[in-house]
């Protein structure tokens, strides 16, 4: 069953509570009494439309309306996955950095088991905090920058150098794989960690980890799979109109 307009929002948050989170990131807060999804954009000025395909691709695995999706602007993908980021820096990785630290303080645990799991996730929040300042520092000025000039056409011949210094392409080739690292994270919880004295921060941890997996693939799927697509078609204009002024 696919979220549609006309549905309450909170029948919305009965029918998968996964997807508050993802709400918040529009912006929208609890306490939206009988209004439908559709009056909860209105009041949040959030597009209707987009909102609908980025909430059903994450209640629905199986949904991913590719050819929908690439008709939305580049900026508005790019709010989108900024505030993504936002969510896993500000929120979701300090909050499980604070479940393992519990576990951590467990003096049951061998000291070996301390310091492996610890590694792993310094490792791994590393990583994942690299890529994302790549994405924020590089890739984001540069879709946004193509966007405005293939809007208003100005500054064209230092837009052209800048193409030729950079394009999607090489973003695409640089587009860090953070998913084997979080892998071997959860298997050293699954595998090797003994039974502490508090066996559900075990379970909490776990279910952060796999909730957050999910999340960053849906994530990757709309950078490569939508994103890098909208880009590459603004590019291929861009060099269109420099070919056509030299004629």
């Amino acid at each position: 069953m696919l979220i549609h307009k006309d549905m309450k929002m909170a029948e919305v948050i009965h029918l998968n509570h996964h997807l508050l989170h993802l709400i918040n990131r529009f912006g929208i807060q609890l306490g939206f009494g009988e209004k439908t999804v559709e009056d909860v954009c209105d009041d949040y000025d959030v597009p209707l439309l987009f909102f609908l395909e980025i909430v059903n691709t994450f209640h629905d695995p199986s949904y991913f309306p590719v050819s929908n999706m690439l008709q939305f602007k580049a900026g508005m993908l790019v709010d989108y996955l900024q505030k993504t980021h936002q969510y896993y820096l500000e929120f979701k990785i300090p909050e499980l950095e604070s479940y393992i630290k519990r576990l951590l303080s467990d003096d049951s645990m061998e000291p070996e088991i301390k310091q492996l799991l610890s590694d792993f996730f310094q490792q791994y929040k590393t990583e994942l905090t690299t890529h994302i300042n790549k994405e924020e520092q590089a890739v984001y000025p540069y879709v946004r920058a193509l966007e405005h000039f293939i809007d208003t056409n100005n500054d064209k011949a230092e837009f052209i150098q800048r193409l030729k210094d950079y394009s999607i392409h090489d973003y695409e080739e640089d587009h860090d794989d953070v998913e084997s690292k979080l892998f071997d994270l959860k298997n050293i919880i699954i595998k090797y960690i003994p039974k502490p004295k508090d066996s559900r921060i075990l379970n909490v941890i776990l279910h952060e980890l796999f909730e957050l997996e999910k999340d960053l693939n849906n994530h990757a799927h709309i950078e490569d799979l939508i994103l890098v697509p909208i880009v590459e078609k603004m590019e291929k204009e861009l060099m269109t109109r420099s070919d056509n002024s030299l004629i």
